[in-house]
């Protein structure tokens, strides 16, 4: 069940602080070191020449000053100028819904802080989208740590309009409100809604073609197994509608995860498809390790 909304200000800034505390703690070096290796382009500034040396990067070489000395010099450049970083999180109603000791809004939460805190590490401005079926709340790139603590407080405890899912107009909002080429986070369980899995996956890879976007993808236990407590009704956190199921049926329960299975195997064609990468978010993954291999993964693909 969702963590009552805290309506007092100072109690929703301890818990930003908290959840900020968090994240400083698992964004270690090697995640930063992750997040500037795989981020941080190449700039356009010629800095130096300079005799290549093992473990340089093979395509800064000059291969005409090479071929004129007989020996290997590459060419550096200074370092691209500072990044924008954009978190794009769904807080629809499946955002509510959490088995364990966290709700997948938190989980959203803290994957924004951990993101946050790196971008604020290496000197990035940061932006928030928050969506539903529609842009809910912009907050427009900035630096320092207010911002930050603004960013996952907003997370936290903003209350959306709607609590349906749609990533068409809040992904076309979101790619004309960036003026310069960006690195886009979507944070979301990827339950298409009434709009599909097609439209779906057409937002992302529009948004992916003006903009490096990846996604995380936040997953329950809950929407893989079903526990036998006999019969329940369950609700659609975004629908409203309410079904009785008996989870004492071993049938029941196979089918539901059978069902489970097929949807994250189907939600993981559609993002591939939109040509974005994935960083699947499980039940009791930590965060900051599975972005810091995330990025990994990323750096030595590209």
């Amino acid at each position: 069940m969702a963590t009552p909304v805290p309506t007092h200000p100072q109690e929703t800034l301890r818990r930003a602080q908290r959840v900020e505390i968090f994240a400083l703690r698992q964004v270690n070096d090697a995640m930063v070191g992750a997040y500037l290796s795989r981020f941080k382009g190449r700039g356009t500034d010629f800095e130096e020449l300079r005799e290549y040396v093992p473990g340089d990067d093979v395509r800064a070489m000059d291969w005409n000053v090479t071929a004129r000395t007989g020996k290997p010099f590459i060419r550096l450049h200074r370092e691209e100028r500072e990044l924008t970083l954009v978190l794009a999180v769904d807080v629809s109603g499946s955002a509510g819904f959490g088995s364990g000791e966290q709700t997948l809004r938190e989980r959203a939460a803290d994957v924004a802080a951990c993101l946050a805190v790196s971008a604020l590490k290496a000197g990035d401005k940061v932006g928030l989208l928050l969506f539903t079926d529609r842009e809910e709340l912009w907050v427009a790139p900035r630096k320092g740590r207010r911002h930050v603590l603004r960013i996952i407080r907003e997370v936290l405890e903003f209350r959306p309009v709607s609590r349906r899912t749609s990533f068409v107009q809040p992904m076309r909002r979101l790619g004309r409100a960036l003026r310069r080429r960006s690195m886009v986070f979507v944070v979301s369980d990827f339950l298409a809604g009434p709009a599909g899995g097609d439209a779906m996956a057409a937002a992302l890879a529009e948004l992916n073609s003006r903009h490096d976007t990846a996604c995380v993808q936040l997953v329950d236990e809950r929407e893989r197994v079903l526990p036998d407590v006999g019969v329940v009704a369950l609700e659609d956190a975004e629908t409203g509608e309410i079904r009785e199921v008996d989870t004492g049926s071993f049938a029941v329960r196979q089918a539901f995860a059978a069902q489970a299975e097929a949807r994250l195997t189907e939600t993981a064609a559609l993002l591939g498809r939109a040509g974005t990468d994935v960083a699947r978010l499980d039940p009791g993954a930590a965060v900051a390790p599975t972005l810091a291999r995330f990025f990994e993964r990323r750096r030595r693909r590209r």
